[in-house]
């Protein structure tokens, strides 16, 4: 997995923008700006995550579109969601949520593999 590069320009992301400076006292924000910033590092390795898991499905689309197999697999992505579901509740996030959540990622996937597919009948 490539290693986030946390070097972004003040201008584009500050890590302190609040609507609560003069309504809270400076020890309330100090605490809030740090558990912000844990936030924000998780986020980053969510994205960079995304990224490797997208790369890897890229090369499913293109597998399946070499052997003409089709963009989705639906028994594949009911097994996915029960495994998602289980691990979120031992993990203690809500399954609903972490269903939601891989619905969407699946749709993306299926839309870039149907994407694959169509590109690769056209050559």
């Amino acid at each position: 997995m490539s290693e986030p590069n946390n070097t972004v320009p003040s201008e584009e992301f500050d890590p302190h923008a609040s609507s609560l400076p003069g309504e809270v006292e400076q020890e309330v924000l100090d605490e809030l700006y740090a558990i912000r910033g844990s936030i924000d590092n998780f986020d980053a390795q969510l994205v960079y995550l995304l990224a490797e898991r997208f790369k890897a499905t890229q090369r499913v689309g293109l597998l399946k579109a070499r052997h003409d197999l089709p963009p989705s697999d639906p028994n594949r992505e009911k097994a996915q969601i029960q495994r998602l579901r289980s691990l979120a509740h031992e993990a203690h996030l809500d399954p609903e949520f972490a269903e939601k959540f891989l619905n969407f990622v699946i749709s993306e996937v299926i839309r870039h593999h149907q994407n694959i597919s169509d590109a690769h009948k056209n050559d």
